[in-house]
């Protein structure tokens, strides 16, 4: 059974797609960028900035779905300039505090709305 989730507390989407997808203990969230839900406007001025956002935007949608940042299994991080992974790395492992999930971290030619940082989760809740 697959369910879509939908809170006020992360963006809307920009396109053709969910915020988050459960699929039975299994939830998939789309990549989150720096864009702060209650002004619709991106979080602009450091690379930390940025990433403490997308990781609200990741914690109010496991939240919305009944998962915590502990259920995380994997994670895509995407990056404008890898010149930005000590600092997005700070922020990003702020949220964990053990069992860290597997990840990958690239950097890419572009990302929506000329962002520096994306990131997406795969989530399980036994």
């Amino acid at each position: 059974m697959k369910s879509i989730t939908y809170t006020k507390n992360a963006p809307s989407p920009i396109g053709p797609y969910s915020q988050a997808v459960k699929a039975g203990n299994m939830l998939f969230l789309s990549g989150q960028i720096a864009i702060d839900p209650e002004t619709n406007e991106l979080v602009e001025g450091n690379i930390e900035g940025e990433t403490e956002r997308v990781m609200l935007n990741i914690k109010a949608l496991l939240a919305a779905s009944g998962f915590s940042f502990g259920d995380i299994i994997k994670t895509s991080i995407f990056l404008s300039d890898m010149n930005h992974f000590a600092a997005v790395n700070s922020v990003y492992g702020s949220y964990f505090e053990s069992d860290f999930p597997a990840r990958e971290t690239v950097a890419v030619l572009g990302l929506p709305k000329n962002v520096n940082v994306e990131i997406s989760v795969i989530a399980y809740k036994a």
